[in-house]
Order: C-alpha cells, then sequence, then structure tokens
C-alpha cells in the first residue's frame, strides 16, 4: 500500500553504530583471573600479615531500622585502646585501626572493643626487626615458627542474639 497524506517519508535509518552504544562482557573472564592474581600478589606482599587488612572495632548501624545490628567500623577509640593497654602509635604498627573522631557513647560498646582489641592481642604474633636482637614485645622463636598468615575474615563480627521473653499465657 502506498502512503496516504502528508506523512513521513519512510526512510530507515540503520547505520545508528549501535556497538558504540553497548556494554560488553566479553573481558570477564579476564577480569576474573587479573583480579585472582593481584589478590595472590597482595598476599605474598603483606605476608605474614593477615590478608584482610587492618582489625575494625563492632558498632551499631545508624537509624532506628538498622540499629539492631553491628557492623566493622572505621577504628578504635584511644579510650578502647588504651583499656586495651595499647598505645596509639603501636596500634597502627601492629595492624589496629585507629580513629580519632569516634566517641564511646556508651560503656557496653566500650567494653565489646577492649575485650576485641584483648583478644587479637593474645593471638598476634609480633616478629622481631632483628632475629638475633628480639625486644620485650616480641614473640619467641617457635611461636614465629608456627606463624601462618591468615586469609579470612579478622576476628569476625556476630550478631548480637536478642534475649526476649515469652508472652504471658494467663
Amino acid at each position: 500500500m502506498a502512503p496516504k497524506r502528508n506523512g513521513v517519508i519512510p526512510n530507515a535509518h540503520f547505520k545508528k553504530h549501535w556497538e558504540c552504544y553497548v556494554k560488553t562482557w566479553f573481558d570477564q573472564p579476564g577480569r576474573k583471573k587479573r583480579r585472582r592474581r593481584k589478590r595472590l600478589e597482595k598476599a605474598a606482599k603483606v605476608a605474614p600479615r593477615p590478608v584482610a587488612g587492618l582489625l575494625r572495632p563492632v558498632v551499631r548501624c545508624p537509624t532506628f531500622k538498622y540499629n539492631t545490628k553491628v557492623r566493622a567500623g572505621r577504628g578504635f577509640t584511644f579510650e578502647e585502646l588504651k583499656g586495651a593497654g595499647i598505645s596509639r602509635k603501636l596500634a597502627s604498627k601492629i595492624g589496629i585501626a585507629v580513629d580519632h573522631r569516634r566517641r564511646n557513647r556508651s560503656l557496653e560498646s566500650l567494653e565489646i572493643n577492649t575485650q576485641r582489641l584483648k583478644e587479637y592481642k593474645s593471638k598476634l604474633i609480633l616478629f622481631p626487626r632483628k632475629i638475633n636482637k628480639p625486644k620485650k614485645g616480641d614473640s619467641d622463636a617457635e611461636a614465629i615458627k608456627m606463624a601462618k598468615q591468615l586469609t579470612g575474615v579478622l576476628l569476625p563480627i556476630k550478631q548480637p542474639v536478642a534475649q526476649s521473653t515469652p508472652p504471658d499465657q494467663s
């Protein structure tokens, strides 16, 4: 059928260079290999330190919707470090994140994070800078031989179980 009245003359626009406007994923397997290789290189570079990075504190999420959950925070407060007997300078050297802006608003969070630091300190193996001249805080030779690099999460954070009382049946 022929076109009627004053319509647009049909002319197809096929040369639109669609390949310029489409995101392809042909490099996905290559990227996967590259990411894996980078992770292994990083682990070898930081060895025998933990792969996961610095130790982070347990903090509560903000807002009413999420404040029942806990997550990893940015860094420990100076008060928490003091409670665990760790100096500010030493903390950053032994893999503990420090946040000078955070404040302890509750005694409960202070105790939880102080306990977390003490647990980390008890498991920590400090290598001496000079093997023939170990200093006061360094670990002994047996502990150093037994040391392995931690590949998982560093002291994983567990969600607290809410203690609820059953409703009265009377």
